[in-house]
């Protein structure tokens, strides 16, 4: 074959995206909506930010388009703070770049705040806020 020929689409193969990889996606995604829900920094978790699981319910077509994933994301947030601004912010984020990055429809986004995190109690440890 020769650089001149096009190969026909449905004899290029397909192009799976794996779990891991769709997870991925949608927890850099969680901190983009966090970054823009907040003029400050979100707070950060011992271990790096939010982080997420995805299931890939339908794998993309042989065109590249049409998968369909479910993800679950869990985030720290900072307290007081509208919490569920911030958490339809990182639903609608997480859908549309996933649909950008990955051509995938996302059918559900679990947002799970695991922490909130006051600013009054850094350095205290744990304690009342009054």
């Amino acid at each position: 074959m020769t650089v001149d020929q096009v190969v026909p689409a449905r004899e290029r193969g397909v192009t799976r995206i794996a779990e891991r990889v769709v997870a991925k996606l949608a927890t850099q995604a969680a901190r983009e909506a966090l970054r823009a829900e907040s003029k400050a920094q979100p707070p950060r978790r011992k271990n790096g930010g939010p982080h997420a699981s995805a299931v890939v319910r339908r794998p993309s077509g042989g065109d590249g388009s049409g998968g369909i994933a479910s993800v679950r994301v869990a985030v720290e947030l900072a307290y007081p703070s509208d919490i569920g601004s911030q958490c339809g912010a990182v639903r609608r984020q997480v859908a549309r770049r996933i649909g950008e990055l990955a051509s995938m429809e996302v059918g559900d986004v679990a947002v799970a705040v695991e922490r909130l995190h006051s600013t009054a109690l850094d350095g205290e440890g744990s304690g009342r806020l009054r």
